[in-house]
């Protein structure tokens, strides 16, 4: 297996905008009884209190897709992991407003939660607009390289899927390049209208609503573990 650790540093910052009085509430209060434990193994008994399907989202921005998945399926289990403070306080507020019980948030770098998983216990994992990294000497902290993508195997179950969206041109040519290198995933497009358009289950978030506005295409990736 290649070393995830190569892409271990968070780069920018972890808090934005200045959180409002009920934010902060959100952060002092909410968030402590949704946060994946910080050591110890990490499984649906743990996070749940009941065995259930797991599915984990890597960035999940502030949290439309998270909570639109979790909506949709109420007996599975998710987990968001995201470094930026005012994420966490976007996802926090879908779960206090949708009501929602079977979400965990860990706000930090995902590869920690991702090494503390069982093995072959994921039915879904989620990387929705990564950072890009454009410039060539910064191609080894894009999660879409092999060391991450080994661990992200490992983790998934046999037949799970592994879902990636992007509106970034070169993100898009070093996905394809990158999981054509490899054997272990199966991309499920057929055509070019099959990653052209966002599948019905696929939530959208109001980044990608912006880009649209903006005449940025998207691109809708899913793969099976093999």
């Amino acid at each position: 297996m290649s070393d995830p650790t190569t892409i271990r540093r968070l780069y920018g910052r972890s808090i934005g905008r200045k959180l409002r009085i009920g934010q902060s509430a959100l952060v002092e209060d909410l968030l402590p009884l949704v946060s994946v434990p910080e050591i110890g193994p990490i499984h649906s008994q743990a996070l749940f209190g009941r065995d259930c399907p797991l599915e984990l989202e890597i960035g999940f921005g502030a949290g439309e897709h998270l909570a639109g998945q979790a909506a949709m399926r109420p007996d599975h289990g998710f987990i968001g992991c995201e470094p930026f403070l005012n994420g966490v306080v976007g996802a926090l507020m879908h779960i206090r407003e949708q009501g929602l019980e079977n979400v965990r948030l860990h706000m930090g770098d995902a590869l920690n939660v991702l090494e503390r998983l069982p093995d072959q216990s994921l039915e879904r994992l989620y990387l929705l607009h990564p950072d890009p990294w454009r410039k060539v000497r910064h191609a080894k902290r894009r999660m879409v390289n092999h060391g991450p993508l080994d661990l992200i195997h490992a983790k998934l179950k046999p037949g799970a899927e592994f879902r990636l969206g992007t509106d970034d041109p070169t993100y898009c040519r070093w996905t394809m390049m990158v999981m054509n290198q490899r054997r272990d995933f199966d991309w499920q497009a057929q055509a070019a209208v099959d990653f052209l358009t966002r599948p019905a289950d696929w939530p959208e978030t109001r980044y990608e609503r912006k880009a649209r506005a903006a005449g940025r295409e998207v691109w809708y990736f899913r793969y099976l573990r093999v």
